[in-house]
């Protein structure tokens, strides 16, 4: 991922230059395009940093612009749209969204979305680096790894980008231990943390498309899952050992079994991931 470059693909050109114009601000260089299949290959020539789009495009709709994008990028997908509606949002997000803003756009909330994004990208090089303010701390579970100061997550060693809803999720669940977490619980996480802007909603279709994503980035299955249990009518929780049929495969981090001290904060004495511009995000 190119961490100078953007992609914005919205068939007003004042919306791009809007759009181009708080991106620059932000420090990237900006490569626009007016139709979704232009934008795609932009994006797969350029594998930007962040890309953001319109859902309603001339030649394709956004909804396809996304997936085609997901095939080949984990380029920070920024939605902005006229289609502020609830299931537009959850559709978007379906598709592979990172986040979804509405039209008229806000310029300070666009430029603090993706200065967050950077900040989140540029301090996870100095993750164990030890110093005032630089926190160790790891939450652990079957071979999955968070980092909480830098927002890191590693499965099995190999990083994984998360949004950062599927992040504060993920967080969430592994700080919850054996409890059941609602899906009203993380949608007021989702609240707290402002991870869609004002016009997304966050009740629970919000959370299931969440968690249905962050179980496909991370490679889990909801019928046979390694970290992310259903709990019918309720929510979620951490799985238990059994809930793959057994020992884990050989290779993997041994499963823990569930209990009070399963998931806890650990200091990172075995090592910390490798920098940014070591790794090439890719999900397992």
């Amino acid at each position: 991922m190119d961490v100078r470059t953007a992609v914005v693909i919205d068939e007003d050109a004042a919306t791009r230059r809007l759009v181009a114009e708080v991106l620059g601000h932000s420090g990237l260089t900006v490569h626009g395009a007016s139709r979704g299949a232009a934008g795609a290959e932009l994006v797969t020539r350029h594998d930007p940093f962040v890309t953001t789009l319109e859902l309603d495009l001339p030649d394709i709709d956004g909804l396809e612009v996304i997936r085609r994008i997901r095939q080949s990028s984990w380029t920070h997908v920024i939605v902005i749209t006229g289609r502020a509606a609830e299931v537009d949002v959850l559709q978007a997000l379906d598709a592979g969204a990172d986040e979804v803003l509405g039209k008229p756009l806000q310029p300070r909330l666009l430029r603090a979305r993706v200065d967050a994004i950077r900040r989140r990208a540029e301090y996870a090089p100095r993750l164990g680096a030890g110093g005032p303010g630089v926190s160790n701390e790891v939450l652990r579970h079957r071979g999955l790894e968070l980092f909480p100061a830098s927002r890191l997550v590693r499965v099995d060693g190999v990083p994984v980008d998360l949004s950062r809803s599927q992040f504060d999720i993920l967080l969430h669940l592994l700080r919850a231990g054996a409890r059941v977490v609602s899906k009203a619980e993380l949608s007021r996480v989702l609240q707290e943390g402002r991870t869609l802007g004002p016009a997304a909603p966050h009740g629970g279709h919000a959370v299931e498309v969440h968690v249905a994503n962050l179980r496909r980035r991370l490679g889990d299955s909801a019928r046979r899952p390694r970290w992310i249990e259903t709990v019918r009518a309720v929510g979620y929780r951490l799985a238990r050992a059994s809930e793959r049929g057994g020992a884990a495969p050989q290779g993997r981090t041994h499963t823990i079994p569930l209990s009070v001290a399963d998931v806890s904060p650990a200091r990172a004495s075995t090592g910390s991931p490798p920098p940014l511009s070591e790794t090439r995000w890719r999900s397992v």
